[in-house]
């Protein structure tokens, strides 16, 4: 069945693309990247050196130097499945007797996600400098396991506040430092994490409905056309029953670009989903990716690092040392803490 290897061939190009995201930006430890690493090690011998240069060259442009690259493939791909969704599945749910007011979410989903994603992209993340590192000091205690007290940053040579990382994409320390994104061309630190919460939200959101919406048209088509009951004859002459591969190759055939929309989005929809709730979990217990990752290496400096062993005054990567409660987490994502102001005798 042809649709079956073109099928095949698009969910490896889809899978390739996001195992290359995972190693050049910094997510060399994800079980897509290791694959990708080993894939790109056994094949090293056979392709040549100016071509590697090259393609190491482009990944280190891309990942590690601010670029608008991502921005406009983000937007590429909204164009594309909007413009399908309304070129073809709009009038078909409307056929179909969909109301319009659940044909309208989509785009109201869209409206939002496209104010989150400008917040995101413009929103100073809470960039460190000399005119304001003093009242940042102020804000977080040091923990004095991830974050210690004294410790200068090798490039602004300003005392690191607790919580605080340089960004050596944008070569800028962020206050309540969570990660950079490529997808919005900016660090994610403690003034925009709330629009980067409810911009992974709003997508996952956008992605289901569509899909949902698609899903119920392909349901609708098959139904109106009577393919649960029809019959076909196969190679040998012998009268089969439309099975499930028959119909998919049907509607493969029939819509598809329709369908490879739905592949697309059911997809970005699951992915989506596991890295919001990751970031639920973090805003919940009042972490970021970067603690998150630190503290899974912590050892206790009493500790042997050879040993393996994690002693009972090493960090707690389920309970880090800022939690204070959901209620009081969440406002802190919400309504970002303020330097404390000194009473004056």
């Amino acid at each position: 069945m042809d649709f079956l290897y073109l099928f095949g061939i698009y969910v490896a190009v889809v899978l390739t693309c996001i195992a290359l995201v995972c190693k050049y930006s910094g997510h060399q430890q994800s079980p897509l990247g290791r694959l990708l690493g080993a894939f790109t090690w056994i094949l090293s011998p056979w392709i040549p050196q100016c071509v590697q240069s090259f393609f190491y060259r482009s990944m280190h442009k891309l990942f590690h130097q601010r670029s608008s690259f991502f921005l406009y493939i983000h937007i590429l791909l909204e164009v594309v499945v909007y413009g399908e969704f309304s070129y073809e599945v709009f009038g078909f749910c409307l056929d179909m007797g969909t109301s319009s007011a659940s044909l309208c979410v989509p785009y109201i989903l869209l409206g939002l996600k496209s104010y989150l994603f400008y917040m995101c992209c413009s929103r100073d993340p809470g960039t460190l400098t000399k005119a304001n590192h003093a009242a940042q000091v102020r804000i977080y205690q040091y923990d004095e396991k991830l974050f210690q007290q004294g410790v200068r940053c090798s490039t602004c040579q300003l005392l690191k506040p607790a919580r605080s990382k340089h960004c050596r994409v944008c070569d800028r320390c962020v206050q309540r430092f969570d990660h950079h994104c490529v997808w919005v061309n900016n660090c994610i630190g403690a003034q925009n994490t709330r629009y980067f919460l409810l911009y992974l939200l709003s997508v996952c959101a956008m992605a289901g409905n569509i899909a949902v919406l698609t899903a119920d048209m392909l349901l609708q088509a098959v139904l109106r056309s009577g393919l649960l009951h029809a019959h076909y004859i196969d190679e040998q002459g012998i009268q089969q029953p439309a099975g499930p591969l028959f119909i998919i190759q049907h509607l493969f055939m029939t819509f598809p670009r329709i369908v490879f929309m739905l592949g697309f989005l059911v997809f970005v929809f699951f992915l989506l989903a596991g890295y919001s709730l990751f970031h639920i979990y973090l805003a919940l217990v009042n972490q970021t990716s970067n603690e998150w990752f630190k503290a899974k290496g912590h050892h206790c400096q009493h500790c042997s690092p050879s040993s393996g062993d994690v002693c009972r005054r090493s960090y707690n990567p389920f309970r880090g040392f800022y939690h204070k409660g959901i209620l009081k987490n969440l406002g802190e994502i919400f309504w970002p803490l303020r330097p404390i102001q000194k009473k004056e005798n």
